[in-house]
């Protein structure tokens, strides 16, 4: 079953999609979003989750992951192959391994539900700005294409590849790609490239960037302990070699 809000007068923010078995806290969180100007719809289970989510047209989608039926995990690996719309998991598995987890899978954030309703509204305006950001470059690019070796980067229609190979990247995976590849050689720490590609700011056991960082490379086929592209500065941060460079 799929509860929607009614929205009247002036148009929602965002449509939002919420996919949580716990019917309390998918009413608490309506209560909370639509006085801030969010449309808000909800389902609770896995399977129609994800239907909704493919087709629904929504500007974000908040993720459960224990879920009759499909699991969060299940339903987050179904959408990212049919689509690119960002995913906040939600869930009361917030230890390391299980942010780690989702974040591997392709979500865009990942906010345990001992979250404060300020920290949980702030992660979601950063997910949706930086969404529309992503979309406003598409639709008017504006920066040339890159190449640092053989990795091509093209701003203009976000794409990335090797060799002609091309790269099937997240969101969050291409900015990283592409903040690297702004400045190839110079490191950038863990801070800026979360305030670059994340928009928020940095917390200290956050290892959302490392995450993301290991599933870049293993699109790219990198090695991190002898990397051609991505290269770890130990306790700083990260850059991109040009593999094809004699410079090491």
């Amino acid at each position: 079953m799929i509860t929607r809000s009614i929205n009247q007068g002036e148009p929602p923010l965002a449509r939002l999609l919420i996919i949580d078995d716990d019917v309390k806290l998918g009413r608490l969180l309506r209560e909370y979003l639509e006085p801030l100007g969010y449309a808000v719809s909800i389902v609770h289970n896995g399977k129609d989750g994800l239907q909704e989510a493919i087709e629904g047209n929504y500007s974000a989608v908040i993720l459960d992951v224990m879920l009759p039926g499909l699991n969060g995990f299940e339903v987050l690996r179904e959408i990212r192959q049919r689509s690119s719309v960002p995913v906040l998991m939600l869930t009361a598995l917030g230890a390391e391994p299980d942010r780690v987890a989702g974040l591997e899978v392709g979500a865009d954030d990942y906010v345990p539900k001992t979250y404060s309703t300020r920290e949980f509204l702030a992660r979601l305006r950063a997910v949706l700005r930086r969404s529309k950001l992503t979309a406003q470059h598409v639709e008017e690019p504006t920066e040339a294409a890159r190449a640092v070796g053989d990795l091509w980067i093209d701003p203009s229609t976000r794409t990335a590849s090797i060799a002609g190979r091309p790269l099937s990247l997240t969101p969050i995976q291409y900015n990283i790609l592409l903040a690297l590849a702004r400045s190839p050689g110079r490191v950038k720490t863990r801070e800026q490239l979360l305030l670059e590609v994340a928009d928020r700011s940095f917390e200290v056991f956050d290892r959302s960037i490392d995450v993301h960082v290991s599933s870049l490379r293993k699109k790219l086929g990198d090695d991190p302990k002898d990397p051609r592209y991505i290269e770890t500065v130990r306790s700083i941060g990260y850059r991109l070699r040009d593999p094809l460079s004699k410079t090491p």
